[in-house]
């Protein structure tokens, strides 16, 4: 924990000496797909589930997020499309997680944002026989609700089979919905 403590605190300082940096928060709505295809699997991983041929569950759990993103002119492609990079880190009961989605956001009418791309996370403290490093798709909506406030949602779609050394076709993967709160600062 203090390894991932320091590089979040490392990645704040960094993005705080720009401009353009706004800090955000909100609520993280986590969920595993578990499935398991092979008998007695499901006993030797770390994850509490039944020992049953072709399993498959998912458990939800709530927790926040705390992050920083790139806005505005970062990396303006035109008056409509950007780049946004963001950091963030997810405070989830088992499931911590430092993600660093770079979306392309695009501004389709006053106020409203739509947003896509790659999220790169790095599980935190991640047990035995599971994988710390997790890709995922981002997709999203913003809306300034004023000059300083922005609401926002996603869905974050883990790809990644967290599992080490899975039999068959035996996964792990994590999905998020979030929504929050970012403030941008008046220049």
């Amino acid at each position: 924990m203090k390894k991932s403590s320091s590089i979040f605190l490392l990645s704040v300082f960094c993005f705080s000496i720009t401009s353009c940096v706004v800090p955000k928060a909100g609520l993280n709505f986590a969920s595993e797909r578990s499935e398991f295809d092979s008998p007695g699997f499901a006993e030797r991983t770390p994850i509490d589930h039944k020992n049953l041929r072709n399993v498959s569950s998912t458990s939800s759990e709530t927790g926040f997020y705390i992050g920083l993103a790139f806005y505005d002119d970062f990396l303006q492609l035109s008056d409509d499309f950007s780049v946004q990079p963001e950091v963030n880190f997810l405070i989830i009961e088992d499931l911590n997680q430092l993600q660093v989605p770079v979306l392309a956001k695009y501004n389709f009418a006053d106020g409203f944002n739509a947003y896509a791309g790659p999220n790169f996370g790095f599980l935190v403290d991640a047990p035995n026989g599971i994988k710390s490093f997790n890709f995922a798709l981002d997709a999203g909506l913003s809306y300034d609700i004023t000059d300083n406030f922005i609401i926002e949602a996603r869905y974050d779609y883990g790809l990644s089979n967290l599992l080490d050394n899975a039999i068959g076709d035996s996964s792990v993967k994590l999905r998020n919905f979030q929504v929050g709160l970012a403030y941008r600062f008046n220049e």
